[in-house]
């Protein structure tokens, strides 16, 4: 009898025994991490949950030969975001441990290929060393990504969708989120609420300081998210409309199938050992891989 594993894409339904199927299938772990932070007035505490837990589910569903989903890590680093009621923060201390300790069991179990897949901004420093140690003290390979980024490999696609200014138009709460949110869970907006907020230093106009998802000004320093913004909408959330939610359909589709080819088209690089005795020292000392 075949084994599930071989159909089966939701990591926590399979039996031990299928988890030693799927590692045998050199199947590709997808980590979805997020946070339960504000949104502003018009969408819900658990939109960095819905959509990378979305676009991991979708690429699970088109690939569920190659593909695990793991029950999604849903609380980030949100310590800037607390003025707001409804955020939850987790130390990042206590968050990089506690993804480390999650991509270390897997390639315990004999996992080579892990993807982080990010859904909150602020997460992604820490989950960058997450995937650094992952790399450099176990056999799997671990890459991190947040899932808007999906949508900037081809970068062609990008003007087919984004109509915000650049930057600041696309940063939270936004046009893009608020989109994606209105294509997953639509019933769940406050359609009525929808109101475009701006980030205050931007309109400052400096070359060095500035935010969007998908930049940032060279010497950009993020505090209080209260102040620079009355809100908590980052971007031009007014231009999601259920006309644009229909048009979410190309870039969910993009991104769940660019977060798949990922793990499947990267393979492990040989690395280059020095043979001096000190190296060997190193390694034990930090106790990597030798």
């Amino acid at each position: 009898m075949p084994s599930r594993a071989a159909t089966e894409f939701r990591y926590e339904k399979l039996t031990w025994p299928e988890i030693n199927d799927a590692v045998d299938m050199g199947k590709v772990c997808i980590l979805p991490c997020g946070a339960v932070e504000q949104h502003g007035p018009h969408l819900p505490l658990d939109v960095d949950l819905v959509c990378p837990g979305g676009v991991a589910k979708g690429a699970g569903m088109n690939m569920p030969d190659k593909i695990l989903v793991l029950p999604i890590v849903a609380y980030g680093y949100t310590g800037h975001v607390m003025d707001f009621p409804g955020t939850i923060n987790n130390d990042f201390e206590h968050f990089m441990h506690h993804v480390l300790d999650i991509t270390k069991s897997l390639a315990y179990h004999g996992f080579k290929k892990i993807i982080l897949l990010n859904g909150h901004g602020s997460n992604w420093s820490n989950l960058d060393l997450v995937a650094r140690r992952t790399n450099l003290e176990t056999d799997a390979e671990c890459v991190p990504i947040c899932w808007w980024q999906l949508l900037s490999v081809d970068k062609a696609f990008m003007p087919k969708w984004r109509q915000s200014k650049f930057p600041g138009g696309c940063a939270h709460a936004c046009e893009l989120e608020t989109s994606m949110y209105l294509y997953l869970d639509g019933d769940n907006v406050r359609k009525d609420l929808i109101k475009s907020g701006d980030i205050s230093f931007n309109n400052d106009n400096s070359p060095f300081n500035w935010v969007d998802l998908y930049g940032a000004g060279p010497a950009t320093g993020i505090s209080w998210t209260s102040s620079y913004s009355d809100t908590g909408v980052l971007g031009e959330a007014e231009l999601a409309t259920a006309e644009s939610s229909v048009d979410m359909s190309r870039i969910f589709t993009r991104a769940r199938r660019t977060c798949a080819r990922i793990g499947i088209a990267r393979s492990r690089r040989c690395r280059f050992r020095g043979g001096s005795g000190r190296w060997r020292k190193y390694y034990q000392r930090f106790g990597l891989p030798k």
